[in-house]
């Protein structure tokens, strides 16, 4: 990789945005509509710009600010310019929202101020050319996404989240850190190309290494909330809802992007990618499970994040990177609008209800449903030539977006709904299978410098991936198959658990104490009590009275 002076332009972006930050707490009381929109606007056009150079010049490298192999490095490569691209959009479309979602509150120019550091902070984690850099500024959001939950200290409920998202969050600081450490150590350098390098030139991690990539695995698995630390996530609707956009469509995707950031070192590490495979894999299927379950909007969006996260580091394990950045971008902006468009969601559903057919729960029309996804994704295997020998892993995830497809067709298939319904179920799944394939392709021919070139798994972990693999499928056998299922008391009571995420969050509550009011003064997370104007009246009439 060369190293230029041209490598610092991505580095314009968040120094605007931490200007904007300054300016808001120090200069003005209210925010500058036109100046936000404008800072908003430079920074996708930095970010565009810099595409174009990665394209055309290749990657490149800043020189170090620091000394012993350790410091500052901006890092201009497929990998980073697409997070920062993907960052600078979601970012301008949340600070954008916030101008009107909080029009008249006293402390509006805060917010933003604390939104675009938060924002400006995750950018130069993205584009980072050095672990120095990585973990300073993987701890810096923690810390701006900590004072962001807690913005309204009279919630009980957001600061119990934060409180518990803090905890996690120290333990992950401190993997994280010890993995820096002796990746240091044992390349004595912090300059990330040059840890590539030398890790592509290993036959085989020893043992300091190995503990270094499990070690990037728990920092990873804390970031993204993954069972059964996922409790914080859920309670974060308490915060207002440009937090839970930037924070469900943006800062928990450091850890998927950590994993493939580290790709070269990950793809090493059998008992990394096992964690990655089980951890990751069960997280999907519980919360995708206790997702249908939910009636509170903003809850099961919650729960569709934790999935996500676990999908994306479930296919890491599996050593599909690029499919997994590919799932990342997709599921940023699908967040991102989902939150932000809550509201007129609620409404349209009241608006306008929509009767479903109802299931006839025929096993031959659920076993044709399965044939018809299966049939699809063999004929996009063939089309761009997928070889299921030499791509276990690829084949491994084809395999989940058959149990995807099936999903689709059934329900139109297994009813009363018609033709038309089927048919339309039918193109659906269509063209999903097409998007997938597509993407992947594109987003590996995007990527393929930051990935390793080759991975062939190991025995253990093609057994791993097909264990994960039957699991997904009788909880999709399952679900198809509900209408047949008899009803009793041990189905019922089933359901109140699943409902209630298997009550994880309930034990991690009672194990650190989050609801206990003064346990966290040291962390200055304390419920506030906010007075009525009749507290406040009679407050000031006792303190006349009083003087008198």
């Amino acid at each position: 990789m060369q190293t230029n002076l041209y490598a610092l332009v991505p580095l314009v972006a968040p120094l605007l945005l931490y200007g904007l930050a300054i300016m808001l707490l120090f200069k003005w009381k209210k925010p500058a509509k036109l100046l936000i929109e404008t800072i908003g606007w430079l920074g996708i056009f930095i970010s565009l710009t810099c595409a174009f150079v990665v394209y055309f010049l290749g990657s490149s490298q800043s020189m170090l600010l620091g000394s012993s192999g350790l410091g500052f490095a901006i890092r201009m490569d497929p990998l980073s310019i697409t997070m920062l691209i993907m960052i600078a959009l979601l970012g301008f479309i949340v600070l954008k929202y916030s101008l009107n979602y909080l029009d008249g509150d006293d402390r509006q120019n805060i917010f933003i101020a604390r939104l675009a550091t938060t924002i400006a902070s995750v950018e130069l984690l993205v584009i980072a050319g050095n672990i120095a850099q990585l973990f300073i500024f993987w701890v810096i959001t923690s810390i701006c996404l900590h004072y962001l939950l807690i913005f309204y200290k009279n919630r009980p409920q957001a600061v119990a989240a934060a409180r518990k998202k803090f905890i996690v969050a120290r333990i992950g600081d401190f993997s994280f850190l010890a993995a820096c450490i002796i990746l240091y150590l044992q390349f004595n350098t912090g300059n990330l190309e040059l840890i590539f390098e030398k890790a592509s030139a290993i036959s085989n991690l020893n043992t300091a290494l190995t503990s270094a990539t499990i070690l990037l695995v728990i920092a990873a698995v804390l970031k993204s909330a993954q069972f059964p630390t996922h409790g914080w996530l859920i309670e974060v609707v308490e915060t207002p809802t440009p937090v839970s956009a930037l924070l469900h469509a943006g800062l928990l995707n450091a850890g998927p992007f950590l994993m493939v950031r580290m790709a070269f070192l990950m793809n090493m590490s059998e008992p990394a990618s096992l964690l990655l495979i089980f951890i990751g894999g069960f997280t999907a299927m519980i919360a995708s499970v206790v997702f249908l379950t939910q009636p509170t909007v903003k809850i099961a969006l919650g729960y569709s994040s934790v999935a996500h996260m676990g999908f994306m580091l479930l296919i890491c394990g599996f050593g599909v990177y690029t499919a997994a950045i590919l799932h990342l971008v997709a599921h940023s902006f699908y967040k991102a609008h989902a939150f932000l468009s809550s509201g007129s969601v609620i409404d349209t559903v009241k608006a306008k209800r929509v009767k479903l057919p109802s299931r006839k729960g025929s096993i031959g029309r659920i076993i044709t449903s399965i044939m018809i996804a299966i049939v699809i994704y063999g004929l996009f295997s063939w089309i761009w030539g997928i070889k299921p020998d030499e791509e276990f892993a690829l084949m491994a995830t084809g395999a989940i977006i058959v149990m995807g497809l099936s999903q689709i067709i059934a329900p139109a298939l297994d009813s009363s709904g018609g033709i038309k319904g089927i048919m339309k179920s039918a193109y659906l799944a269509f063209m999903v299978a097409l998007a997938f394939f597509s993407l992947e392709k594109g987003a590996h021919y995007l990527l393929h410098s930051q990935i390793p070139t080759h991975y062939e798994p190991t025995m253990v972990i093609k057994m791993a991936v097909l264990s994960i693999l039957i699991l997904f499928a009788l909880v999709v056998l399952l679900q198809l198959m509900a209408p047949n299922l008899k009803k009793g008391s041990f189905t019922y009571n089933l359901g109140i658990h699943i409902r209630n995420g298997l009550y994880a969050n309930v034990i991690f509550d009672r194990l650190i104490g989050a609801l206990k009011k003064d346990k966290f003064k040291w962390a200055n997370l304390t419920v506030e009590e906010e007075q009525t104007e009749e507290q406040r009246s009679s407050e000031i009439k006792l303190s006349m009275e009083s003087q008198r």
